[in-house]
């Protein structure tokens, strides 16, 4: 897989905003992608050093509309801890 297919967005909330003072970034990723494959896209789309990468897994929720059912995408989200004498990820450039 290609960096850019592993990464797919950053996670812009409250919570995630206070975690980025702390050098912890959270992206959406692809659900096949491993902590490897974060780490080494992260590395080189932004040309930082990541000294761990946590994962979560989230299952898609079932959901009605009318008579018809289904499920929600299922998803991948990955928080990056960069190393302390590394660069800071510039999401937001004004």
């Amino acid at each position: 897989m290609e960096a850019r297919d592993i990464l797919k967005r950053p996670v812009i909330t409250e919570r995630t905003s206070e975690q980025m003072e702390f050098r912890k970034y959270t992206f959406e990723v692809d659900t096949r992608a491993n902590k490897t494959h974060v780490k080494q896209a992260i590395e080189e789309i932004f040309g930082v050093e990541v000294e761990k990468v946590n994962v979560q897994n989230y299952k898609g929720k079932f959901k009605r509309m009318g008579k018809h059912a289904g499920y929600t995408n299922k998803r991948r989200k990955a928080i990056v801890t960069l190393t302390t004498d590394s660069k800071d990820i510039e999401l937001f450039e004004m």
